[in-house]
C-alpha cells in the first residue's frame, strides 16, 4: 500500500484515480502508524512552500517522513512535494524544507512568463528504469512557479525540461525521487511514469 500524504495540499484524487488504474493500492492519510505501515510515500502537493511546510509541521509529519526516508522507505514527491524535499524555498521569504536533497527552490526567471504552465518535453540525463517504456520526446503536464535552483546535487537528474533554463523534471537519489510536473495530469506519459515509480517499489 502507498500512504499519500493528505496534508490539505491540494487535489489529490486524480492521482488515487490514476494509481487504482495501475492497481497500485494507496490511502489518503495522516496517521502516523499508517505511513509506518506503507511500502512507499508519495508527497503531493500545489501552493505555497511555507504553507505546506507548516501544515506538516502542525500535523505533526515532518519527524515521522523522516524517520522512514532514513529508514530507507522509498517516497515520491510531486510538484511542491517535491520541492519540500530540499534544504531552503525563497517564495514570499526564506524557509526550511524537509532537507532530505541538497539545495534550495527559487522563483522561475521573469524571462518567462510566469507560471510555468502546460505541456513540456523531458529530456533524459542519464538512464533509469523512472524513464521505461516512455515515446521519444515525452511531454509532461507542469504547473508551477518556483523550481529547483542550480545549487542541487546534479547527479540526481533524471530528466529536465527547458523554460527560462533548465528546470529539473525528474531527480532521483537512492529511495527519493521527485516529479517537477504532475503525472497524473500527464496523459499516456504521466502512467507510464507511475507504473514505472510502482515497479521500482514492489
Amino acid at each position: 500500500m502507498i500512504a499519500i500524504i493528505d496534508y490539505g495540499a491540494g487535489n489529490i484524487k486524480s492521482l488515487q484515480f490514476a494509481l487504482d488504474k495501475l492497481n497500485l493500492e494507496s490511502e489518503l492519510t495522516i496517521d502516523p502508524k499508517v505511513i509506518r505501515d506503507a511500502k512507499s510515500i508519495i508527497l503531493p502537493g500545489v501552493g505555497a512552500f511555507k504553507d505546506a511546510m507548516d501544515a506538516l509541521i502542525e500535523l505533526d509529519l515532518v519527524t515521522v517522513l523522516k524517520r522512514e526516508i532514513n529508514a530507507g522507505k522509498p517516497i515520491l514527491g510531486i510538484c511542491l512535494g517535491m520541492q519540500l524535499f530540499y534544504e531552503q524555498g525563497f517564495e514570499d521569504g526564506s524557509w526550511e524544507g524537509l532537507g532530505f536533497l541538497k539545495g534550495s527552490v527559487n522563483r522561475i526567471t521573469d524571462t518567462v512568463k510566469v507560471p510555468h504552465m502546460g505541456w513540456n518535453t523531458l529530456t533524459s540525463h542519464q538512464e533509469s528504469s523512472l524513464l521505461n517504456n516512455l515515446t521519444d520526446n515525452p511531454s509532461v503536464y507542469f504547473v508551477h512557479s518556483y523550481a529547483v535552483g542550480e545549487d542541487f546535487e546534479k547527479d540526481t537528474l533524471v530528466a529536465s525540461a527547458q523554460y527560462g533554463g533548465t528546470i529539473p523534471a525528474i531527480v532521483k537519489k537512492g529511495n527519493i525521487v521527485g516529479m517537477q510536473f504532475h503525472p497524473e495530469k500527464s496523459g499516456t506519459t504521466g502512467i507510464q511514469l507511475l507504473k514505472n515509480y510502482g515497479e521500482l517499489i514492489s
